[in-house]
């Protein structure tokens, strides 16, 4: 894998590096490694600043996702995902997006930080304790931080569905009027729940003081959720899913995530030689579609929690499938695509260190605001992944008691030789493998380095939350000659504005044994990288 170095705007060091989509979260992540703390540490305290700088996006009210590679040549993934109420419950029709009727399932965020934190420790040489990781986001939180211009873009967007998320409107829209870009935004309720978190540990969240206060807001919010089910929230720990790739492999989480199928669209663009594709042209964005949709047409047939469903995860990825796959791709012809899109935001983070560790980690509240309701005095606005269910009892992702849902969210990580050499992960639900098939190819086939591989135009096929067409939405900086060759093709192509907030906002981290460590948010995003 060789990597392109074309700008100044990147952030690089041989020390260690951290990216977020907020600013202040990425500053406190290096001020963990400033401090001599690790890769673990650092995204801990990012993923703790963003639950209070980007709560549109992710909470302590939602779930997580970790892939940590330590020095010694260990990975592990972790999949933090809060799983349905053990009530049984009598739900006909649709599950509600908003309010109470979508908040079925546990979060399992702050047990994903505790599990990492652990693990730090056992092996990855951590010390730092839970005051100092968290203090960052304690202060955020208390003292205020300004509104950005992506908190501020997506309260407008859900103008009108405020009466569906009152905690949106009492926490966010202080006197209950939008905030302002750069006006101070202040959580006290949520400074107190992290505090507890920092004072008594992770746990507390779940089975201690702060576990009944949650649980009592659960039950006044209308959740069918108690203290048993958050008692018996935990993250697992897993051994990654992965395919080859260029001389290297790429690595996902288990399902119920959508892991599996990033790396089904990568094993499939594997068995074509890209070197002879220009990158950008009308043939690079054809071949990425139709690799999606195959893969997609598996992930629907198939993905749910294991633990209920049969999840043929060995069979999908085989050499032989992926053979068949490829050769079912047409090259001059779009295959038709009416299919439904799964919604969900999130925000991405990342670390490596000076020690050779290094976290590639999503957190997220699935739909932007999630549940809209925030839980009691905690300050937790809960997120709405049980709408993620079907009550169809012969879907595969069929809401059962105890069960995990289907989940878009899958952080990656390549390996080359056993070490971590590129890390990544999108926002963006359906759009998450559909923007990481874009970076990837971009970064190892094409040898871009992160910031311009993030900024090139992507794509995003069919359904939107913002857009019920069935069509392949492109940027327009792709260009008229692009749009032409796809809509000859077969696609119904409509355009996004060029750099959409629509777009997902991915994040990644190339790590050179020979130059260093290079970073970069999207900069579609508030996001930044910084380097020691």
């Amino acid at each position: 894998m060789s990597i392109g170095i074309t700008s100044s705007a990147l952030a690089h060091s041989h020390e260690g590096v951290v990216t977020s989509p907020h600013t202040q979260a990425t500053e406190a992540g290096l001020e963990v490694l400033r401090q001599g703390g690790n890769a673990v540490e650092a995204a801990i305290t990012m993923g703790a600043c963003l639950a209070v700088t980007c709560p549109h996006f992710t909470g302590l009210g939602g779930d997580a996702f970790m892939i940590i590679a330590d020095a010694k040549g260990g990975v592990r993934t972790l999949s933090g995902i809060g799983q349905a109420a053990q009530a049984r419950l009598k739900l006909t029709g649709q599950l509600p997006a908003r309010g109470p009727g979508s908040m079925l399932t546990t979060a399992a965020t702050v047990d994903t930080w505790g599990q990492a934190h652990d693990i730090s420790r056992q092996h990855c040489g951590g010390q730092m304790g839970w005051q100092a990781l968290l203090e960052p986001a304690i202060k955020l939180a208390g003292e205020g931080f300004p509104v950005t211009p992506s908190q501020r873009f997506w309260l407008d967007f859900r103008r009108d569905e405020m009466a569906m998320m009152p905690g949106v409107r009492e926490h966010f829209m202080p006197g209950g009027k939008m905030p302002q870009e750069g006006e101070a935004l202040y959580q006290p309720r949520l400074a107190a729940s992290l505090e507890a978190i920092a004072t008594r540990g992770y746990r507390d969240f779940y089975e201690g003081q702060l576990g009944a206060k949650i649980a009592a807001g659960l039950a006044e919010a209308g959740s069918p959720l108690t203290q048993a089910d958050l008692a018996a929230t935990r993250a697992r720990i897993e051994t990654p899913l992965s395919v080859p790739y260029r001389g290297g492999e790429l690595l996902a989480h288990q399902p119920p995530t959508q892991g599996m199928t990033t790396l089904e669209i990568m094993g499939i663009l594997e068995r074509f030689d890209l070197s002879r594709i220009e990158e950008g042209s009308a043939d690079y964005y054809h071949l990425l579609v139709e690799a999606v949709k195959r893969a997609f047409l598996d992930r629907n047939t198939y993905l749910a929690d294991p633990d209920f469903a049969s999840v043929p995860c060995e069979r999908l990825l085989s050499a032989a499938h992926l053979d068949a796959q490829a050769a079912n791709v047409d090259t001059g012809q779009a295959l038709e695509w009416p299919f439904t899109y799964q919604h969900g935001d999130t925000v991405y983070l990342a670390a490596s260190d000076r020690y050779g560790n290094a976290v590639s980690m999503l957190q997220t509240i699935y739909y932007d605001w999630g549940s809209g309701v925030s839980v009691g005095d905690t300050g937790v606005l809960w997120h709405n992944r049980g709408a993620a269910f079907s009550l169809d009892p012969t879907h595969p992702n069929a809401l059962a008691p105890g069960k995990r849902p289907f989940h878009t969210l899958n952080p990656g990580m390549y390996r080359i030789d056993g070490k971590p050499r590129l890390l990544y992960g999108t926002q963006g639900a359906d759009g998450q493998p559909q923007t990481l098939a874009a970076v990837l190819t971009r970064l190892i086939d094409y040898g871009m380095d992160p910031l311009s591989a993030l900024r090139a135009p992507r794509f995003l096929l069919g359904r939107t939350f913002s857009d019920g067409r069935d069509t392949l939405k492109l940027e327009q900086d792709a260009g008229e000659t692009v749009f032409s060759e796809l809509t000859q093709r077969g696609h119904q192509v409509s355009p996004l504005p060029a750099q959409s907030a629509l777009a997902g906002h991915p994040g990644a981290v190339v790590i050179d044994p020979a130059k260093g460590s290079y970073a970069a948010h999207d900069p579609r995003s508030d996001g930044i990288a910084l380097g020691l």
